[in-house]
């Protein structure tokens, strides 16, 4: 019988096996711990963090309380903010192995709603 952790590691290895990041058009990899939510564009063709937010984040953080699906919201729409300073547009959504629900989810419609496309 396999583990919750094993299940989403074979989940990961099956999406990244189609999603890649390039300059013109980066991964968005969504990683979601107990407590917080991080996102970060990737630039798989040279390995590097082009823009990264999470729930950590001063603009985030210091806010009023809210529900852990409404801050991943806010990181959303964050990251995408960073993304259009940044012109970057378009990317491709890695949700690195976590079902597409909840709190990965809303960070996705956090992001489209701030005018990131996937």
């Amino acid at each position: 019988m396999k583990t919750k952790a094993e299940c989403r590691a074979w989940r990961k290895k099956r999406i990244r096996k189609k999603v890649r990041g390039t300059e013109t058009k980066p991964r968005l990899s969504v990683f979601r711990s107990a407590t917080h939510i991080y996102a970060q564009v990737i630039n798989d063709d040279t390995h590097q963090t082009m823009v990264a937010a999470s729930s950590l984040s001063a603009e985030i953080a210091k806010k009023e309380k809210a529900t852990k699906t409404e801050v991943a919201k806010k990181v959303g729409a964050l990251v995408a903010q960073k993304c259009m300073e940044n012109n970057i547009k378009k990317v491709v959504f890695d949700r690195n192995g976590f079902v597409y629900h909840g709190r990965i989810r809303a960070l996705a419609e956090g992001a489209r709603e701030s005018g990131l496309e996937f």
